[in-house]
């Protein structure tokens, strides 16, 4: 017994898979389903390992999460440009239980598919750059003969002194490169399509100690790309050392399609 795990929505147009097309999260080669005017980019992945409780012991087992979401990701790409990506771990019965999603919601599917079309994602994040920052500001200071907190002749006096200016600097620096990463995300979105941004991740999850203040994701138009690449540079030598600024993509358009999954899964 085998389910259907699926990629992405194309027009009916696109074609099957070329055969080196990469292989999907169960080293499956991706076929397509047929209905509604479009296709399903599916691959047939086997029953006892992706049924509802087996799924989810797998989403959370990393090791075969990070390589499976690889191989999703793959797939989807193969066809972006012309694909509406699909939640990764939507899986459906059968190809019938497909098909029938593609029939009842065709019209929704279309739309996204204009909206999408030869659009790519690109993502900025935006972290403050407390290394340059204290850098630059050590070298200010050096060559003006300034900074420090005021002198004070009692050494415990003087610790709370210096504890507490810095303690000052870093809600100064914060608020400050928290204003920068708002400019930064409304002259990306001045770029962009449409825009949308994502809750920032922590520390744990980015290996970065420095505090992330954007996680924007930009849908930009092919004809554009290299425009926005540019003005992404540009606001990253504006806003140093305050902010670094990291640009990814182009992407399949992840976070620009909201598409109605049905009811088939196993």
């Amino acid at each position: 017994m085998t389910y259907t795990w699926l990629y992405a929505v194309v027009p009916a147009d696109t074609g099957a898979p070329p055969p080196d097309t990469p292989g999907g999260v169960a080293g499956e080669h991706p076929r397509t389903v047929g209905a509604g005017g479009l296709l399903a980019v599916v691959g047939s992945v086997p029953g006892p390992d992706f049924d509802a409780d087996a799924l989810q012991r797998r989403l959370r087992d990393p090791q075969w999460l990070e390589p499976a979401v690889r191989a999703h990701h793959r797939v989807v790409s193969a066809t972006a440009g012309r694909a509406l990506p699909v939640r990764f771990g939507t899986v459906y019965r059968d190809d019938d239980r497909v098909r029938a999603l593609l029939t009842a919601h065709a019209d929704a599917f279309r739309t996204a598919l204009a909206r999408v079309a030869d659009r790519t994602e690109w993502g900025v994040k935006a972290h403050l750059d407390k290394a340059r920052l204290d850098q630059a500001r050590t070298e200010a200071e050096a060559a003006t003969g300034t900074g420090g907190p005021p002198d004070d002749d009692r050494p415990g006096t003087a610790y709370l002194l210096r504890r507490r200016a810095a303690r000052d600097r870093d809600t100064r620096d914060l608020a400050d490169a928290a204003a920068r990463a708002r400019q930064v995300h409304l002259a990306l979105t001045g770029l962009a399509d449409h825009s949308t941004e994502h809750p920032p991740q922590p520390p744990e999850a980015t290996g970065v100690r420095d505090p992330m203040l954007l996680n924007g994701a930009y849908l930009v138009h092919r004809s554009r790309e290299a425009g926005f690449a540019r003005a992404v540079r540009g606001l990253r030598e504006q806003h140093a050392p305050v902010l670094r600024l990291e640009l990814t993509g182009p992407w399949p358009p992840y976070s620009f399609v909201d598409l109605p999954t049905g009811d088939g899964a196993p």
